[in-house]
């Protein structure tokens, strides 16, 4: 095993190797950065360029991608309550009042560290997990993918403040996501007779418009700049410094949210969205203090941010197993290697050991690099929450439109956009979750599909989930995340007695 990973180490450590390592990198948080682009459409991008190389070059490149992309995507989510990718989503939760606090060093400073240490931890179970991957895969089926689903909607929906309202948005993202055509039954659902709406509504022109929208026309309605303290002085390089220790302040939650982002990176068509998001109520609900979460709490960042990047390290294990993808990303990836005669499945895990090892090296060194730029970029990148709104606001729907629109050149996506920035302000204004129904949106298709699986196989009696082992111990999850607020509440009051 050293041997392999030395040799990956010396092939990684040569010039032109380091500086295709590097072009990864800063495409990477480029483009992660920019909402509605993200490290599929830079690895769909740069695909082309790879024809002249060797295949191990092509790795390298597309692990600097993809281990920058993420950190890349944490800034505008925290800065602008503007996710760069789909699984920053949840870091806006805390991010964003952290910034509108004046603390946007603090929360870019831990969402860099964070998502640093969950990439490495990842990569590290990676390393463990891959003799072993088929088992864990394989525990999966269509019940347990369900439940998964019920787990992570109910987590999210009881850790709000308001139920009746989290429920109406988990209703509605719910009836978002069954809009378009149906696989199983054959028909078009809820469309209106509007034929682009056929194949659904798009999710990043729908978290365009909820965040990135939503949020400018309530700081037009607000004034002033985003941050509430508006002296430029005010950013200091301190505050990144104090996000950094706050992670090492928090290792539960560091290292919880590298566990599930790598768990659920490790199941096919999951995404790291389910895994931010799972990793968030998690941390939302089993930490104790955690009235500041929503408003304000560093570990809302840092809990999101581990899974995001560690979710990486899970994807690879069914993309380089099985050639099954774990994700978007890992789709355009599993065509880069069959691109370069590289044919992943079990075979490629005892033939190309050197391969390996060499895309883990470039994904940890990304990883780390892309940290320490956004580190020390921190002070610069923050003063963003201090530009006057009147400059802010056109800048930022200019670019969210433009992003939405490259998603696939449709016009429609921009009006998408545009109806679910509008909604997004009425649900800020109103105090409804976004978030809960960007969730829901998130899993309906994941719910109804295995769902419908589920009771094929067996036969129409829902008793079936419970000799499904993987299943049950999800459904009894379930019913613990139903239970732990019910009991939270319970000692609080008995304490206040």
């Amino acid at each position: 095993m050293l041997e392999p990973l030395f040799a990956a180490a010396a092939y990684l450590g040569q010039g032109a190797n380091l500086l295709y390592l590097a072009l990864g990198v800063v495409v990477g948080i480029s483009f992660g950065s920019i909402p509605g682009l993200g490290g599929a459409t830079a690895i769909a991008l740069l695909l082309p360029l790879t024809f002249g190389m060797e295949p191990d070059q092509a790795i390298i490149l597309m692990g600097g991608i993809m281990g920058a992309v993420s950190i890349g995507g944490s800034v505008s989510a925290i800065l602008l309550k503007t996710p760069g990718t789909a699984p920053n989503a949840a870091t806006c939760i805390d991010g964003y009042p952290l910034t509108r606090q004046g603390k946007a060093g603090l929360a870019i400073g831990a969402a860099a560290t964070a998502s640093s240490i969950g990439g490495v931890i990842s990569l590290v179970i990676l390393v463990l997990v891959l003799p072993i991957a088929k088992q864990i895969v394989l525990l999966f089926g269509p019940p347990a993918f369900f439940m998964l689903a019920v787990l992570g909607l109910t987590s999210l929906t009881v850790a709000g403040r308001n139920l009746l309202r989290g429920l109406i948005a988990a209703c509605f993202g719910l009836f978002v996501g069954f809009v378009g055509y149906d696989d199983i039954g054959g028909t078009a659902r809820y469309t209106g007779g509007i034929e682009f709406l056929w194949d659904g509504v798009s999710i990043v022109p729908l978290l365009i418009g909820l965040f990135a929208i939503a949020e400018m026309l309530n700081l037009y309605a607000a004034g002033g700049t985003i941050s509430e303290h508006g002296k430029d002085d005010d950013v200091r390089v301190e505050g990144t410094v104090d996000g950094m220790r706050a992670v090492l302040a928090n290792p539960r939650t560091l290292i919880s949210g590298s566990a599930i982002g790598t768990l659920i990176g490790m199941i096919p068509g999951v995404g790291g969205t389910v895994a931010s998001f799972l990793s968030y109520s998690f941390a939302a609900q089993s930490s104790r203090n955690n009235e500041h979460f929503g408003a304000g709490d560093v570990r809302g960042v840092i809990a999101p941010e581990a899974a995001n990047n560690a979710k990486d390290g899970g994807a690879l294990i069914p993309t380089l197993a099985f050639g099954i993808p774990g994700s978007a990303e890992m789709a355009i990836f599993l065509g880069v290697l069959v691109l370069h005669g590289i044919d992943p499945g079990p075979m490629l895990l005892d033939e190309r050991e050197t391969t390996i090892f060499m895309l883990i090296l470039a994904l940890l060194a990304a990883t780390l690099i892309s940290g320490s730029i956004i580190l020390l970029a921190a002070r610069h990148l923050a003063r963003i929450a201090h530009v006057d709104s009147m400059l802010l606001i056109p800048s930022v729907i200019t670019i969210s439109l433009v992003g939405a629109y490259a998603l696939h050149n449709s016009i429609g996506d921009v009006v998408i956009a545009v109806f679910f920035g509008i909604l997004g302000y009425v649900m800020i204004r109103a105090d409804y979750p976004r978030i809960t129904l960007v969730i829901a949106f998130v899993l309906s298709g994941l719910m109804e599909r295995n769902f419908i699986q589920s009771m094929i196989m067996f036969d129409g009696n829902w008793l079936g989930y419970f000799s499904d082992t993987t299943s049950l111990v999800l459904f009894l999850l379930t019913i613990a995340a139903l239970l732990i607020p019910l009991l939270q509440r319970l000692r609080i009051r008995g304490d206040a007695t």
